[in-house]
């Protein structure tokens, strides 16, 4: 074989391996991300960069309630009185890829997938109410330090204001509550569309750190 044709295939043998490599990290283990969104303010601000802990996806674990995660966007966002069911109150994912080609685009290369940063509120199990511009879990009133001052929750037109969060999904709010599209709207995310959790602020450099 020609010794340059022989350099360029181990070169691009080379790049592949890294490449791969790359995206099984990013897929299993962690990505680096910019806050795209305003519901999460004042905690996170539009353009900061956070390092997402995508371990917990792997190991297929719940978030803790206060954790601040990240998961597929639902494909319904917004229900009418005849089509919600508030016995049921699970997001509804209806447009999934049917071909490897395209889960592989989707979840692996993450193209085409939109996705949303919350907070966890409440976990399975549990009774959620929201009523007198505050969120009850299990009739007890939930103290909630990382909203601003002033702030009040509640849920606008047709929405889910009291349920019981169903297995293996959580609730999750935007902290800026009245500019965050949230479970109240579209309901409970699933266990197998959470996509990670935040682990640190990686800028700016003043902010560095945990994110509570």
């Amino acid at each position: 074989m020609n010794p340059k044709i022989k350099e360029i295939l181990e070169w691009l043998y080379c790049i592949i391996i890294a490449v791969v490599l790359a995206l099984i990290f990013r897929y299993f283990i962690g990505t680096p991300t910019i806050v795209q969104q305003v519901s999460m303010k004042p905690t996170l601000e539009q353009d900061q960069r956070l390092w997402l802990n995508r371990w917990s996806r792997t190991t297929k674990t719940l978030p803790k309630r206060g954790e601040i995660i990240t998961f597929e966007a639902p494909s319904k966002k917004s229900f009418t009185n005849s089509e919600i069911d508030k016995n049921n109150p699970v997001a509804v994912y209806d447009n999934e890829p049917t071909n490897i080609f395209g889960k592989f685009t989707k979840y692996v290369l993450e193209i085409g997938k939109e996705s949303y940063i919350k907070r966890v509120i409440a976990l399975p199990g549990e009774h959620v109410e929201i009523k007198e511009g505050n969120v009850f879990i299990n009739g007890e009133k939930m103290e909630e330090p990382y909203l601003q001052e002033g702030v009040v929750t509640d849920v606008t037109g047709v929405g889910f204001s009291d349920f019981i969060v169903p297995d293996n999904t959580v609730f999750a709010m935007g902290d800026n509550r009245t500019h965050s599209t949230d479970c109240r709207v579209f309901g409970c995310i699933p266990l197998e569309k959470i996509e990670s959790t935040v682990a640190i602020r990686i800028w700016p450099l003043d902010k560095w750190g945990k994110v509570d």
